[in-house]
């Protein structure tokens, strides 16, 4: 078998809002055709435009080459090896970020095309088992003020205990670089709006708090935690800078909250910076941006040699959390993984991108079952919201 060509699909939702901190809001999808007329899908989470270019743009030389370019023609069935082809190739122009994104795309179709070529649910493939997978509901406010925001919260965290949901992450994105619609609130905002939340559910829904690199530094950071501790928070997520490695591990040693991480991490190399420098204690790969299911299973072996958790990140489409759910069934060390319920998503691209969603029965996720990673495109919603260019 041979691979033949590939599809990039750029989707926008045509009403999104440019100052909401929520990259559900445009997808690249790929799609990787072989020769024997069996087509892989993959996603990542990254500008869809420059990841694009990253795949279709041609090279030069030996370690500048382009990832279309060097894909075409081979073996869809060895993904491990594709992948380091595709890296050591472009190296010059890769090594992390978006060309790592844009290689986790087509990391993943390889892997649906190996697994539907064997006839296996991709979770057999990677040696999991056929239970289910916990989900905890991800959930983003709306609202323009503080009190919207608030109130937005409470309604969400409520309506998702209501669902069966047996956990649920609140992103508290209210201040720091990467707030919501501009907010800038006291950190005071912070822990009001937790408690409001757990007051709403009671103690038995785990909550975890996403609070998106809003502290300055580790000590600020350790203050607010410190007063979070008291709601009975599962985990709080990037509380700092990303790349305060030193800082990271300052707080994983002080926090009475263990401290999650990970989510723009691209290739093990960077869990392995993020894991022993930063000791970070839940690891979160995004299957898409840290390289795709060959990458991603690396970083499940650098939190299972070290003790830590994996709790995949994934705010995209049911594409990703397609991959996120098999990544999960063949990892014990992942309670959970992340998910966007329809009955809460704004984002048109969530709701609509796949034929059929996942099943939810008493807060467990139901594993695919059809081969591969067993679900399939709308293709009605593919024509609905491709665009070609950025409008």
């Amino acid at each position: 078998m041979k691979i033949t060509g590939l599809e990039l699909h750029i989707l926008l939702a045509p009403d999104y809002d440019p100052g909401a901190c929520s990259s559900a809001q445009d997808d690249l999808i790929v799609e990787v055709r072989t020769d024997e007329g069996i087509v892989g899908i993959g996603e990542t989470d990254t500008n869809p435009w420059v990841a694009r270019e990253c795949i279709r743009a041609r090279g030069t030389h030996c370690m500048g080459l382009g990832l279309q370019e060097m894909l075409l023609g081979a073996d869809p069935m060895q993904p491990e090896a594709v992948w380091e082809t595709l890296y050591r190739g472009s190296k010059m122009t890769g090594r992390r970020g978006a060309l790592i994104c844009a290689l986790g795309a087509i990391d993943t179709a390889l892997w649906d095309i190996k697994a539907q070529t064997l006839g296996v649910p991709l979770w057999k493939l990677l040696g999991g088992n056929p239970g289910r997978v916990t989900p905890y509901a991800s959930l983003l406010p709306t609202g323009r003020t503080i009190r919207d925001y608030a109130d937005s919260l409470v309604a969400k965290v409520k309506r998702t205990k209501s669902l069966g949901y047996r956990a649920a992450k609140l992103e508290v994105c209210v201040n720091g670089p990467y707030s919501h619609n501009g907010l800038q609130e006291p950190d005071d905002v912070i822990v009001e709006i937790v408690a409001e939340c757990r007051n709403a559910v009671g103690p038995d829904l785990v909550l975890m708090v996403d609070v998106a690199y809003a502290w300055p530094d580790p000590a600020t950071a350790l203050g607010v935690i410190e007063r979070l501790a008291p709601f009975g928070i599962e985990f709080i997520e990037t509380p700092i800078d990303i790349d305060d490695l030193e800082g990271y591990a300052f707080l994983q040693e002080r926090s009475p909250i263990p401290i999650a991480a990970g989510e723009w991490q691209n290739t093990h190399f960077e869990f392995l910076d993020l894991a022993d420098r930063g000791k970070v204690d839940v690891l979160q790969p995004d299957v898409g941006r840290v390289g795709g299911i060959t990458e991603a299973l690396k970083v499940c072996r650098i939190a299972a040699d070290r003790g830590r958790k994996i709790v995949p990140h994934c705010w995209k489409s049911g594409l990703g959390i397609a991959a996120s759910a098999h990544l999960a069934s063949a990892t014990e060390h992942c309670p959970y993984i992340e998910f966007l319920p329809l009955e809460l998503a704004e984002s048109p691209l969530r709701r609509e991108l796949l034929v059929e969603d996942f099943r939810i029965v008493d807060g467990q996720l139901e594993l695919p079952t059809k081969p591969g990673l067993g679900v399939d495109l709308n293709r009605e919603a593919l024509r609905k919201y491709r665009v070609d260019e950025r409008v």
